[in-house]
């Protein structure tokens, strides 16, 4: 039988080998079950054939299927080379907001996937690139993310850049190392912040229980750095601006929920409760501004927000919970 996601695992895991030892409290359970809970981003179907195949080690020797563990066992996980997917150029509508041979920056749209990943392997707007730039696009990040220097998560809108050209991506990565890029966002959190504006100055890991999550974690996350003010403030909800210093995966998500104000609709760290029937959190990257590569002007690209957004506020404007 032909697993598809099995078909994309392969796609997407390179050549490495990964170690576990088995805690007292994990004993007695199935090896491909503890597995699936260590590596959230792959199947548990293809954990099941990688075992199948002698590509897991259980204290030294291949492990069986339906093995159970016992305290202290030894895994080693043996993932097979990675099997780049042929991604193809697809013509997107793209918003583009300025464009030369170095650089293109798109206002992307709610729903579109950045770049490809199991599940999304059209549609996405390195697809749209591809085709709009007609494969002009750096090479630094292989064929999953020609050109893609930084990415903004799908159900998140607004300004992202994309770099035409190897010399372009080293310039824009080494501004986002010494966080001299400006990005700032708008969001509505729920509840009702209680200081003007905050900075929030904590680490971001992976999640050390629900591992496909990120997490305010003490040991062995990434600095980062978020910084926020007040914009309006409607009672049960505040419209906020955040001004990223680091760039952390899903980074304003978790930190505004850190301290206790998740962004409305979103469905990951939010609390449920979503009377707007939104798909995905309310989060727009209005402003973007760099130094060009070529030119050592510092440029600077801001979007509006999007409808759905407005229709938000204009609705939280008009409510009683305003104050």
């Amino acid at each position: 039988m032909n697993d598809r996601r099995t078909v994309e695992m392969e796609e997407i895991f390179s050549g490495e080998i990964r170690s576990y030892t088995v805690g007292p409290e994990i004993a007695g359970q199935r090896l491909d079950r503890y597995l699936s809970d260590q590596e959230p981003e792959i199947s548990r179907s293809y954990l099941q054939k990688l075992i199948r195949e002698g590509n897991v080690l259980l204290d030294g020797k291949p492990a069986k299927a339906g093995a159970k563990l016992s305290c202290g066992a030894e895994i080693e996980l043996m993932l097979p080379e990675a099997k780049e997917p042929e991604i193809l150029p697809e013509k997107l509508p793209l918003d583009i907001l300025y464009e030369d041979s170095d650089v293109i920056l798109i206002n992307k749209p709610k729903g579109m996937v950045v770049h490809p990943s199991a599940g999304h392997y059209t549609g996405t707007l390195v697809n749209g690139l591809l085709c709009h730039c007609r494969g002009e696009l750096s090479g630094i990040n292989g064929v999953l993310r020609p050109g893609i220097d930084h990415r903004i998560d799908k159900d998140t809108t607004g300004v992202l850049i994309a770099c035409k050209n190897d010399r372009a991506h080293n310039s824009l990565a080494e501004q986002l190392k010494a966080h001299t890029i400006t990005r700032r966002y708008r969001a509505i959190v729920c509840g009702n912040l209680k200081e003007d504006e905050g900075r929030i100055d904590a680490p971001i890991g992976r999640h050390p229980i629900e591992r496909k999550k990120m997490a305010v974690v003490r040991t062995g996350g990434k600095s980062a750095v978020t910084h926020y003010r007040v914009l309006e403030r409607f009672g049960a909800y505040t419209y906020i601006e955040c001004r990223l210093e680091t760039g952390r995966t899903h980074q304003i998500r978790v930190h505004m929920a850190s301290i206790g104000h998740p962004l409305l609709g979103d469905e990951v760290y939010g609390r449920g409760k979503n009377p707007f029937h939104l798909e995905g959190q309310t989060l727009h990257a209005m402003v973007l501004g760099f130094v060009h590569p070529s030119t050592g002007e510092y440029m600077e690209f801001e979007t509006p927000l999007p409808d759905y957004f407005e229709d938000i506020l204009e609705k939280l404007r008009n409510s009683k919970t305003v104050r």
